[in-house]
């Protein structure tokens, strides 16, 4: 056996076999030094070999220690891990336990706050045998007049077609004498840019800039196209001041939140001045003087107002014009025809009040105490109410002429300006609503608040609520995004 043999037995804990030497002869010669030797070199060979093996398994035991209290550390660090995601886990399904059951109470609450009301109305509606009886003679008096108005419209109607060769020789000459040369002007709704630098100047820090300016204006911006800006809304008169406001603020070139706010106020100070001249001009075209001013500015107002996409100056131009001449053929009083189609449409500028063009018309008149002729004029020339005088059936004439002939009239918009803004009506009318601005083409309402009387609980409240209202009251395409904002400004001035 070697000495590679003899150690490895050594490090695998065997202890080396003992070799049976054979009986040694008795020599009678000296023993030579030299095999002696031998030995002892390999005694110390097996003392070193043994001593590295012992060495090895030391070190051995020291690393599997290591490792082993290593994984025992992670071990544990899992454990922990795992203990505190279950608890964790616990405590939120705790959260929405406790959540959900709040949630149930606030329902039965709910339906309980429902079932009263509704016992309030019941008994509110309880009416008497004799008051239900006086309602139904109410209505069934009601529903003959209505019929006793149809039948005279209907005979008024026969009696016009009826009319000779000579009433429509009238009518053609009075038409040559309508003919004006009014442009109308529609407004632009694109702003050209400089550069695109200054897109993003108009945008600002995180869009802070195009907020305010839409806030403030009420028109919605688009910045898709390239090199223009465009200003979209129902209403000419914002559109226009959005625009003139945008071209102002480009050229000052400070563009922040507190100028835009002053250029637009600025702009709209502007703007009513030119309405107020565009109103003298119309008045003094048709020859009326001495107007109360409040008129004549409403009046101005016309220029950034459409009919049916009939521009209502060019309109108003036109049938007074008609009018003054039928008013002269057939001997009626011009001054009363001359005011009532100036003045027959000065409804439709009124748009903060409920009722028609027709009755805000009437109610605005009575005010300034224009002549009762000139009120009837206005009132009947839709044919609401029946003619009254020659005058007003001579406005009603004038305006259907203008309305109706070939070009004047290209796009039926009443309906979706109406629809608009009785959106914006429905915020308008709430307690603590600052403004209210329909966007989109009357798919996003933005309603912006006092924060002094709305907190953010009640905005909340108040965006649910609207969407109810819409809802129940209003007609409409696809869905509209209610939007509540709630902005605190604290402002001081440094001296």
């Amino acid at each position: 056996m070697g000495i590679f043999d003899t150690v490895s037995q050594i490090l695998s804990g065997k202890k080396p076999p003992v070799v049976a030497h054979p009986p040694k002869r008795k020599i009678e010669k000296t023993v030579s030094p030299r095999p002696q030797l031998e030995q002892i070199q390999l005694q110390e060979q097996l003392r070193l070999a043994q001593a590295e093996a012992r060495d090895i398994i030391i070190e051995a035991k020291d690393e599997a220690l290591k490792i082993k209290n290593r994984i025992q550390e992670e071990l544990r660090h899992k454990e922990e891990f795992l203990d505190r995601k279950q608890g964790a886990i616990e405590e939120r399904e705790k959260l929405l336990q406790a959540g959900e059951e709040k949630i149930n109470e606030r329902l039965k609450e709910l339906e309980q706050i429902k079932i009263e009301q509704l016992q309030k109305l019941e008994r509110a509606a309880h009416l008497t045998r004799d008051e239900a009886r006086n309602l139904i003679l109410k209505a069934v008096e009601e529903s003959l007049q209505e019929d006793i108005a149809k039948r005279l419209r209907e005979a008024e109607e026969n009696a016009r077609e009826d009319a000779d060769k000579k009433a429509r020789e009238i009518l053609v000459d009075a038409m040559k004498h309508g003919a004006t040369d009014y442009v109308a002007e529609y407004t632009i709704s694109t702003v050209k840019l400089p550069d695109e630098e200054m897109k993003g100047r108009i945008i600002g820090k995180e869009g802070r800039n195009i907020r305010t300016f839409e806030q403030v204006t009420g028109v919605d911006v688009d910045l898709d196209e390239e090199g223009a800006i465009k200003l979209s809304s129902f209403d000419p008169v914002r559109r226009e001041i959005a625009r003139v406001a945008l071209e102002r603020l480009m050229k000052d070139g400070r563009v922040q939140p507190g100028r835009i706010e002053e250029l637009v106020n600025e702009v709209k100070r502007d703007i009513e001045r030119i309405m107020l001249e565009e109103g003298q001009k119309l008045c003094h075209s048709v020859g009326v003087f001495n107007l109360p001013p409040p008129l004549v500015a409403l009046l101005g107002r016309f220029k950034y107002r459409f009919s049916y996409g009939q521009n209502m100056i060019a309109h108003t131009l036109e049938e007074t014009k008609i009018g003054i001449a039928l008013a002269h053929e057939i001997g009626a009083d011009v001054n009363v025809v001359r005011l009532g189609c100036l003045l027959h449409d000065i409804g439709k500028i009124i748009t903060d009040q409920e009722g028609t063009h027709i009755e805000l018309g009437v109610e605005l008149l009575k005010r300034y105490r224009m002549p009762q002729a000139v009120i009837d004029c206005v009132a009947q020339h839709h044919e609401d109410v029946p003619f009254s005088s020659i005058e007003s059936t001579l406005v009603y004439i004038s305006d259907a002429i203008s309305g109706s002939r070939p070009g004047a009239r290209y796009e039926d918009i009443e309906a979706y300006i109406k629809r608009l803004s009785d959106l914006e009506q429905i915020a308008k009318v709430r307690t603590g609503v600052k403004e209210a601005f329909a966007f989109q083409a009357g798919r996003e309402l933005r309603v912006i608040v006092e924060p002094q009387e709305i907190d953010d609980a009640k905005a909340v409240i108040l965006a649910h609520e609207l969407k109810d209202e819409i809802e129940k009251k209003l007609t409409y395409p696809g869905q509209i995004r209610v939007t509540v904002i709630r902005e605190l400004r604290a402002i001081d001035i440094a001296r």
